[in-house]
């Protein structure tokens, strides 16, 4: 699996493949599973989607470090990507994760759609 390298290639692929509502629905349980209180409407746009998962990652890692840790565990985001992330900006810090994120998701559901 090649995996998309920006957000935008990400969205089209998961669009094209009409698995986009799949990764909102992967999202959401993940969500659920870490107990942050975020629910995406199956129908959110690619650029709502981006501002409101960036807007999150930011405020978890201002505010409440301790559930962003177990989203980055229940997500199963590679602790070696988020750790070569440099943090010395933390608007920038929250969009790479956002993205490591959606990566992370976007494979959970390409795989299961692809091995069913």
């Amino acid at each position: 699996m090649q995996l998309p390298s920006t957000f935008n290639d990400l969205v089209t692929e998961a669009d094209q493949l009409g698995l986009y509502q799949k990764l909102i629905l992967q999202l959401n349980k993940d969500f659920l599973y870490a107990n942050i209180d975020l629910d995406f409407h199956e129908d959110i746009l690619p650029s709502s989607l981006k501002l409101m998962l960036h807007e999150t990652v930011y405020n978890l890692i201002q505010e409440k470090f301790a559930e962003y840790l177990n989203l980055l565990y229940i997500v199963d985001v590679s602790e070696k990507e988020v750790k070569s992330l440099n943090g010395d900006d933390t608007i920038k810090l929250a969009e790479q994760v956002s993205f490591l994120i959606l990566k992370r998701e976007w494979q959970k559901v390409w795989y299961r759609h692809k091995f069913k």
